[in-house]
């Protein structure tokens, strides 16, 4: 496609300047990325590779020191001890120990394209050819029709796999630049005891925050290895698993959207090139993703287990960091206000699957287990993890009192 003439921004400006990550993603397509194209399903090698390319800046990553790596290991250990003790749960998935190894943000990379596939193939799915009705003015070309939005159209469909393959590599690349962990987005993933930890973003962190790297670590080992002893819960997991990719799922596509907002942009305008990146910087439109009733009615049920989580992890958090961190205090406070001021590319997960995890649901999760712990005692959540019908409802997610009466009542 040749470049459109005209007004645009001035030497030496970014027109993508601000954008999420859209605007990287427009860069690397500028450039051109080797086995980009459209029809069939989703390029894989496609996501991967636009991931990244974002993920590391175009630049070569030093490997990690293998004195840094004995050092997570070695923390790793201490946390795991701690938080089986503490939770009475296993700690590991697949009965061989559970291990914390620091990796680059391009390894995270290479590891997360595979934990979220299942979620972006329903997206697929609902987004994919066919799944959205035509109607005569998508369509019809002649009198009474509108050749530009039958056009847009057809374009958007045969272009819907390559799109998504790039978004979903945008997302993760973004996600690898700001990830500490695998659980940042508490997400169950293929069950496997070999955690991650971003070691450049968690240094790069702790050198802004002058907090001391060991115990940036170690607090973050215990973030990790306590979701995934909850997220190893296999009901707990499959309840998370099922609603969100039922979620990505349940999307309509329906172009009409990008259509109207392309069919409307004046390129001799000055401002069109602003305009241009708002409607880019809009996954859902770029997309067509239209939310639908039947992911309305998934999202209570969804919030509810995800407060729950989090609320969990923040207490066994709080419980065992006075113990073992002098700093807890100050590496909290740090890391809890970091994870409410949400990143453009954690709300572009929140878009598409559900997970609206802002400071409500934390608060949420937080009073119900501490209710539940004033009112009975630490091991009262005990029935939480051993069978579904246990999980709290979205009104005893809120009222703590009522999933207390509720399981001490005879089958």
């Amino acid at each position: 496609m040749q470049p459109v003439s005209g007004p645009g921004p001035a030497d030496g400006d970014d027109p993508f300047e601000g954008l999420p990550f859209f605007g990287d993603l427009g860069k690397l397509l500028g450039g051109g990325l080797p086995g980009l194209g459209g029809g069939g399903g989703l390029q894989w090698d496609t996501t991967r590779q636009v991931a990244m390319q974002l993920a590391s800046a175009g630049d070569p990553e030093a490997n990690i020191d293998p004195i840094q790596r004995m050092d997570v290991e070695e923390l790793s250990r201490v946390a795991d001890l701690h938080v089986s003790q503490l939770t009475g749960l296993s700690t590991s998935v697949t009965g061989r120990g559970v291990t914390v190894v620091p990796v680059t943000r391009t390894q995270w990379v290479q590891r997360s394209v595979d934990a979220y596939k299942p979620l972006f193939e329903s997206l697929a799915g609902a987004l994919g050819p066919g799944q959205a009705p035509a109607s005569p003015t998508d369509l019809d070309s002649g009198p009474g029709g509108d050749p530009l939005s039958a056009m847009l159209g057809q374009l958007m469909g045969a272009m819907a796999p390559m799109m998504l393959s790039v978004t979903a590599g945008g997302m993760l690349g973004h996600l690898a630049q700001r990830s500490f962990g695998q659980y940042d987005i508490p997400l169950p993933r293929t069950p496997d005891d070999e955690l991650l930890l971003v070691l450049p973003n968690v240094d790069a962190f702790g050198a802004d925050w002058s907090i001391e790297p060991r115990d940036l670590r170690l607090w973050l080992c215990v973030h990790e290895i306590t979701h995934h002893a909850v997220l190893g819960v296999p009901h707990v997991r499959e309840a998370l698993q099922e609603s969100v990719e039922a979620y990505a799922a349940g999307f309509h596509a329906d172009a009409s959207g990008l259509i109207d907002r392309l069919g409307s942009l004046d390129i001799s305008d000055p401002g069109a090139m602003q305009e241009l990146q708002s409607v880019l910087g809009d996954p859902e439109v770029v997309l067509g993703a239209m939310q639908t009733d039947e992911q309305r009615a998934l999202l209570p049920r969804l919030e509810a287990t995800i407060a729950l989580v989090v609320g969990y992890v923040d207490h066994v958090m709080d419980t065992l960091g006075e113990r073992l961190l002098g700093s807890y205090g100050m590496i909290t406070e740090a890391l809890r206000r970091r994870r409410v001021e949400a990143d453009e590319s954690d709300r572009f997960v929140a878009r598409l699957f559900g997970l609206e995890i802002g400071q409500a649901t934390y608060d949420t999760g937080a009073a119900f287990v501490d209710g539940v712990v004033e009112r009975a005692g630490f091991d009262a959540l005990e029935p939480l993890w051993q069978d579904a019908k246990f999980l709290p409802t979205p009104a005893e997610i809120e009222a703590p009192g009522l999933w207390l009466a509720r399981i001490d009542l005879p089958d």
